[in-house]
């Protein structure tokens, strides 16, 4: 296939997959991040990397985010959210968080591809993300010509960067205001 056809095979498959995203659910996390003291933010692997550009979006937004791991991170306690991005939605240190999260007061919801999974159990709330999950051996939706189970993370981002400009929209936040919280030293 030449690049042309793969383009335009990678948008279609990400098309198909974050057309079939229920809205009701993104509104609940905007809704969450919005009623949140601080939010908490874990992902392993590519999602996780997914995941750590949503903390660093919500921090030019204003919000207090942190993310899960990093050697700054407070204890997260009643009044936060955890919103964990795993694609298989079993990933063993994730579900720990949970435990911690739970036992703190702290709300719990997820992105995920895998709505019958542990993580998914768990949450208050889930996104949910059908594109194939190749470490689950589940294949939610068409199979995509992205590998090993991309079509989650690329579409993960993209909602990320969706529920970004839906915050700063009404949170009245300009972009000004975001771009002078960008890093300056670099």
């Amino acid at each position: 296939m030449d690049t042309p056809a793969l383009i335009e095979a990678i948008l279609a498959d990400i098309q198909r997959a974050l057309g079939q995203v229920d809205p009701a659910q993104v509104n609940d996390i905007c809704a969450a991040i919005t009623a949140a003291n601080r939010v908490f933010i874990a992902g392993k692997g590519r999602s996780g990397l997914q995941m750590r550009a949503f903390a660093m979006r919500l921090m030019h937004l204003g919000l207090s985010a942190h993310v899960v791991d990093d050697v700054t991170t407070p204890a997260i306690g009643r009044g936060d959210l955890l919103l964990i991005g795993s694609s298989s939605g079993r990933t063993g240190s994730l579900l720990r968080y949970i435990d911690t999260a739970r036992a703190t007061g702290a709300t719990m919801m997820a992105f995920t591809g895998n709505r019958e999974s542990p993580i998914a159990e768990a949450a208050q709330s889930i996104v949910y993300i059908p594109a194939t999950n190749f470490k689950a051996g589940q294949h939610a939706g068409a199979d995509s010509i992205l590998v090993m189970g991309s079509l989650f993370e690329h579409c993960l981002g993209l909602l990320c960067d969706l529920i970004i400009i839906r915050l700063k929209a009404a949170l009245g936040i300009e972009e000004s205001a975001m771009n002078a919280r960008h890093a300056n030293l670099e």
